[in-house]
């Protein structure tokens, strides 16, 4: 994760087509997340998405997929909090 003074990257690692939707912990510098969407058509992308901007407390309009928009290893950049506003309140969770 870096970040400036406007914006994080987080990097996330997302297990689709789980059984519930739910934040599973740190897996070294990425934060991974289960989504019951599947991997079709950018749906769980959708997903990770809004689950980040509700336990962020932003809007989806603030979180960016920049890079693996097929690939399970994900990087996402996030508006308006610092990387250490983001980890405490992923950490939180």
């Amino acid at each position: 994760m870096s970040d400036s003074p406007q914006s994080a990257r987080l990097a996330v690692k997302v297990v689709p087509s789980s059984s519930r939707n739910a934040p599973a912990g740190w897996l070294g510098e990425a934060f991974k997340i289960k989504v019951q969407a599947p991997p079709e058509r950018g749906k769980a992308n959708k997903a990770v998405t809004a689950l980040l901007a509700q336990w962020l407390g932003v809007s989806e309009n603030s979180i960016h997929l920049l890079s693996g928009d097929t690939s399970p290893a994900k990087v996402f950049q996030i508006d308006g909090l610092s990387e250490a506003e983001v980890r405490q309140r992923l950490n939180a969770l």
